[in-house]
């Protein structure tokens, strides 16, 4: 399996998986100039911007520990655009990671919020 293919079928578990708690998913693979979000989606009031991190091998660590600081910022960035295109700026915000190895999902919800920039 390639890996555009491995991180598709990653991401469509992660959907099966946040639908199943109650998340409503209002975009997937959500695209500027500044970055790229895996998942947007709603739960009750609050917009949540969701990482998928899914690693085939865990030599280098766990999934969720592959997020870098750069990346991190790219999503920050990407998430203002998408609140301000989709006249959302007052809606409460959250950033969650999905980390997934093998058949283990890890939902970390507050993974990080907008004071890291």
């Amino acid at each position: 399996m390639n890996k555009r293919s491995f991180g598709k079928k990653n991401e469509d578990l992660a959907v099966d998986f946040l639908q199943k708690k109650g998340y409503t998913i209002l975009q997937r693979n959500f695209y500027t100039r500044y970055g790229e979000i895996d998942i947007v989606a709603l739960r009750d009031d609050t917009v949540v911007f969701i990482e998928v991190r899914s690693l085939s091998k865990t030599n280098f660590g766990l999934p969720q520990e592959s997020l870098n600081k750069t990346k991190i910022k790219k999503i920050i960035k990407t998430a203002e655009y998408f609140l301000y295109k989709n006249n959302l700026t007052d809606k409460n915000i959250r950033f969650d990671v999905v980390a997934i190895f093998q058949e283990s999902i890890t939902h970390i919800e507050n993974a990080f919020n907008l004071d890291f920039l």
